[in-house]
């Protein structure tokens, strides 16, 4: 039976050569008709046998483009037009803005690097190539629908030969946007310290990878901002990168010419070689071997490094000269302020580099690389940025006319339109101007791109941050959100939960409800509402942000805290270079001098890592809690699973408090008696495991109705071990656990969270 259908495709299909793909199948199946972009989807009419076009309908649906990512398939069945053939026609832009999945940036595909290498190829060496599978997307996106007068590639008309290729249906760079080559496209130029251009082109990137095998630091201008590197073997160059950059121990990652040498360095397993071979290539965590010969600096402290391969052409073509192997690669900008991505930055750049590697493709929307850690067969997302973001998410509740703000650290933002959420790239902290300013233009671009007004503003309910402090001077109703609610509903929504469940938050900060600071929580509820039935005991953090930034100081609190006169002696044992700041620390908890108090994971890992000596300075944020779950990964540890001493008790406000003293208490006197860290730091994580574990079935024992389901949230969750072994544990008892696998576990995940509890909040208005 001949009929004729039409069909509507949503999701990711712009960008990567879907328009193709459709033809193609339709010459297949010998279907005629059309496919036009416009401007959130792909319009398909077809045309033939029923037989035909059910065989190419089922080819689309189960067989994309790699780059693609269908979201939804429309199927009407229409009045014949008879067509004579199948065709691509010119996209429609429509006037009224649906959400659509942005094309994001990939890295250069095999069939793009083999004829880069070819020497008989035209784009030999071209540090520019690509075609529908690969390139740069999102970064050089100006407006929808996705064609080349609406990117940053427009200001370069394709010469004969790119018009061709652009125009020819059957050449896999046929409506590849950003397609160009030696004779049209983009050219590179090598700068000095005067940003005055000494090299071009191919010499430019001959004379850059010489510049960094003699140990130069070098911005090198990539897909979403500006990299700074350095040859990764010369522990000289490491140290004048993070004395530039003012980053003395917070890690580097690095990039390595091939697959093949990062198994030289490190465990790489096959998820991990997924991931790192992937269109995305993300910086991907892995665990060092022993006797790997990278310089300690990269990572101070740590077992792990991050590493991604060349994801650039022109990444690949600085490591074809001057034996370079591998590269420094860190975002070149100062510690706290945004990424540098324009070419007016050059004066910027040479505070930090000694030349500059560029190019005139303009980035219109800088974004980080990505930084995934695989868990078992759990991908764990510590930055979603390159790849991965923006992204759309499916939620239950229809959140149209908000947007959530985030959080004030590893900020992300959300908007909502019907039932989809919209995901920023990581942003990163708000800390100063700069960081707030380019925040802002990120909120204001996502909102014209998906045409969202919004009507609600979701925050965090602290009230000096610095997400509150936006909202209050726009003109929309601000609804203020907890913290770790956000974080418990953030994890129900990446597991499509709706009911009521309980939540373990492990966290370094929140703002309470009675004014102290949260983060070793137990709650029970969902998007609508939230009961806190468990937490870690109170103790004094003097100083405030002083003291999470001197983990010592956040000890000694405990210490004076649990122990009275015992605590000072133990304190003064354990810091003896520290009494008169004891004496100090003392009277501020006594007389509560700019001291707050806090019951959170985070500072528990901080205070048990300046106890023993590993961290008493953080220079970044969690640095004492990683240091410590560090030990975890590469030291040896018994397969005995024993306990500190932990106790479960009824506090004055009817919740059931965790307290730890006992083990504190413990944790010091092993200290001073010398005991093996390997084993204190052990047992530490394993009565953290325990304590949980009792908490959550001393909770479902005294409330039976509640039901046998658990999410895990909160930046804390990042320890690879708490996550295993907690799941383990629970799961013995019957309890079914659930953890984030797509949205972050830390604040990054804060904004998701607090969107749907907003529109939760508003549907419960009408």
């Amino acid at each position: 039976m001949y009929k004729a259908l039409n069909v509507i495709v949503t999701g990711r299909v712009q960008g990567v050569g879907f328009r193709p793909f459709v033809y193609a199948l339709s010459k297949k199946y010998e279907l005629k008709g059309t496919v036009q972009n416009n401007t959130e989807q792909v319009n398909i009419v077809l045309e033939g046998e029923e037989d035909n076009l059910e065989r190419m309908l089922h080819e689309l649906k189960t067989f994309p483009p790699k780059l693609a990512a269908i979201k939804t398939i429309k199927i009407q069945q229409i009045p014949l037009r008879f067509y004579k053939d199948f065709s691509i026609i010119p996209s429609e832009i429509t006037q009224q803005r649906q959400i659509f999945f942005v094309t994001l940036d990939a890295a250069i595909c095999k069939q793009c690097l083999d004829e880069m290498k070819h020497r008989e190829n035209r784009r030999f060496q071209y540090p520019f190539i690509n075609c529908t599978q690969c390139g740069p997307r999102y970064t050089i996106i100006k407006d929808f629908p996705y064609d080349r007068p609406n990117t940053s590639m427009a200001v370069f008309p394709m010469c004969l030969d790119c018009q061709v290729e652009y125009e020819n249906i059957q050449n896999r760079r046929h409506h590849a946007q950003p397609i160009c080559c030696p004779k049209c496209g983009p050219t590179i130029r090598l700068l000095n310290q005067k940003c005055e251009t000494i090299a071009e082109n191919q010499q430019g990137l001959f004379e850059a990878s010489k510049l960094l095998k003699q140990g130069n630091i070098i911005a090198i201008k990539g897909i979403g901002g500006y990299h700074l590197a350095c040859d990764a073997y010369q522990r000289k160059s490491v140290d004048d990168v993070r004395s530039r950059k003012s980053r003395p121990q917070r890690p580097l990652a690095i990039m390595v010419k091939s697959l093949d040498l990062i198994r030289e360095f490190c465990h790489v397993s096959m998820d991990e070689e997924q991931l790192l071979t992937s269109a995305e290539m993300p910086i991907v965590v892995l665990q060092k071997k022993q006797g790997c010969i990278l310089p300690e600096n990269i990572a101070p402290g740590l077992s792990t490094i991050g590493v991604m391969l060349p994801y650039t052409p022109l990444h690949h073509l600085l490591f074809e000269q001057h034996q370079l192997e591998c590269l420094v690669m860190t975002s070149a900008n100062l510690t706290n302020l945004p990424i540098q991505y324009k070419d007016h930055h050059h004066q910027n750049l040479t505070q930090l580099a000694d030349y500059i590697v560029t190019h005139n493709r303009e980035i219109l929307h800088p974004i980080d690389d990505s930084v995934v850690q695989q868990s078992d067969n759990n991908t764990i997302f510590i930055r979603k940025a390159r790849g991965f973001a923006p992204e759309v998410i499916k939620s239950t509740w229809n959140v149209s006319n908000i947007i959530a703000l985030g959080g004030n650290q590893k900020n992300t933002i959300a908007l909502g339109k019907q039932n989809d959420i919209i995901l920023s790239p990581y942003i990163g902290d708000l800390n100063n101007e700069e960081m707030v300013q380019f925040f802002q233009k990120q909120l204001h671009q996502l909102k014209v791109w998906h045409g969202v007004k919004e009507k609600y503003i979701a925050v965090d309910q602290h009230p000096s941050y610095t997400t509150t402090l936006i909202a209050k001077h726009s003109n929309s109703k601000v609804i203020s959100v907890h913290h770790h609610h956000a974080h418990h509903v953030s994890c129900m929504v990446d597991n499509q939960l709706t009911e009521p469940c309980l939540g373990i938050i492990l966290d370094g900060t929140g703002y309470g409800e009675d004014k102290h600071i949260w983060g070793f929580e137990f709650l029970y509820g969902d998007a609508q509402s939230f009961e806190r039935l468990g937490h870690l005991q109170y103790t004094p953090l003097p100083g405030g942000e002083k003291a999470i930034k001197e983990p010592w100081r956040n000890a000694v609190g405990m210490l004076l805290s649990l122990f009275k006169e015992e605590g000072k002696d133990l304190a003064s044992r354990i810091f003896p270079d520290k009494w008169k700041e004891i004496n100090i620390l003392e009277q501020m908890i006594v007389k509560k001098i700019n001291t707050t108090t806090a019951g959170t994971c985070g500072r528990l890992f901080d205070a048990v890592s300046a106890i023993l000596g590993i961290c008493t300075l953080s220079t970044y944020e969690g640095e004492a809690a990683s240091k410590l779950a560090d030990y975890m990964i590469h030291t040896p540890v018994e397969n005995t699973f024993v306990t500190y001493p932990f106790q479960i008790r009824v506090s004055e406000q009817h919740v059931f408090e965790l307290d730890f003293s006992a083990m504190i208490q413990q944790i010091v006197i092993h200290k001073l008696e010398q005991k093996p860290l390997a084993l204190i730091i052990q047992k530490f994580h394993q009565t953290i495991v325990s304590s949980c574990v009792q908490m959550v079935l001393t909770i479902m024992k005294q409330y039976p109705h509640l039901n046998r389901q658990v999410v895990f949230s909160g930046g804390s969750f990042q320890n690879m071990y708490l996550v295993k072994q907690l799941k383990h544990h629970l799961e013995k008892e019957g309890v079914q656990v659930y953890t984030h696998h797509n949205i972050p576990c830390h604040d990054g995940g804060l904004a998701i969270g607090q969107i749907v509890i907003a529109a939760r909040k508003m549907a419960q208005q009408i």
